[in-house]
């Protein structure tokens, strides 16, 4: 009779030599993709101290002098600090509007037992396979109806219905992880169908929350279609709009340019930063169980 052996056993008896050739693999492949991944930021953040010509004739080299001007300059000629106040008014409006809508449909579809749960789950969330580009012309006719072109107000709600998909998927995905039974014991202590929703699920759910609110706000952020679309005037523009400043026909300072690309990082990555644990531990929870 034929004795299996553990998979420990058989680990054991691996050469020496193997284990070290798979360990430098492996190390050497998370270093390539480690370089790959870091290499345009660092090149990106080096070059905002560089001259025009500097960038033009050298741009792997350092700087020879390094030039912090470079984001005064950016900030007094594209007027950054009105930009990025829109931005930030329409980020977190938007983001707000989303968590709300899609925490409220969530908690139904995740917690509620009806006869078209599931394909109403699979239609919100097939959103997601639908290029943001196909919608240009539905919301363009929409916000024109409605009169908000060339207001955030058209940006805040665009934003927040464009992100409905995946905040959904994520916060539901969370909210079917929580145990039952602790709405069944606030249902016999009398809580109603908005206090579960409010008291039991929605603290149990900050994680899921953070990490469909952070996704949502970074895309909020960073997206340029729909702001060059929907608005006009400088008043109701963008950050992203305002590196556009530094380009024109015959002309294009690169210099400001980089710089102002570094400062209009720098509020996306301090909100992953900050938000990183909470962020992982939403998207696992809702991996593993759901």
């Amino acid at each position: 009779m034929k004795i299996r052996k553990k998979p420990s056993e058989t680990l054991n008896e691996t050469p020496a030599a193997v284990i070290v050739t798979l360990a430098v693999l492996r190390w050497t492949l998370l270093l390539f993709y480690l370089v790959v991944a870091l290499f345009p930021l660092v090149w990106l953040g080096i070059s905002a101290f560089k001259t025009n010509f500097e960038i033009e004739t050298s741009p792997f080299a350092l700087p020879a002098v390094w030039q912090f001007g470079n984001f005064v300059s950016a900030v007094s000629i594209s007027g950054l600090p009105r930009f990025f106040l829109n931005s930030i008014g329409v980020a977190l409006l938007a983001t707000a509007c989303n968590l709300m809508v899609t925490s409220m449909g969530s908690f139904v579809i995740a917690r509620e037992k009806f006869a078209l749960r599931k394909p109403l789950f699979t239609i919100i969330t097939a959103g997601v396979l639908v290029p943001i580009v196909s919608f240009m012309v539905p919301y363009y006719t929409l916000i024109m109806r409605l009169g908000l072109y060339d207001t955030l107000l058209a940006l805040i709600i665009t934003y927040a219905a464009i992100n409905i998909p995946v905040s959904t998927f994520l916060i539901s995905s969370f909210m079917t992880t929580i145990p039952r039974e602790l709405e069944d014991s606030a249902e016999i202590d009398g809580c109603s169908f908005v206090q579960r929703y409010w008291k039991i699920i929605m603290p149990l759910s900050r994680s899921g929350l953070v990490t469909a609110g952070t996704f949502s706000f970074i895309y909020c952020w960073n997206e340029f279609i729909y702001a060059l679309l929907l608005t006009s005037s400088r008043s109701s523009r963008t950050v992203q709009l305002a590196i556009r400043f530094f380009t024109s026909q015959f002309r294009t300072d690169y210099a400001g340019m980089f710089a102002a690309i570094v400062l209009t990082m720098i509020p996306t990555v301090a909100v992953y930063i900050f938000f990183h644990d909470k962020i992982i531990s939403g998207l696992t929870a809702g991996a593993v169980k759901g």
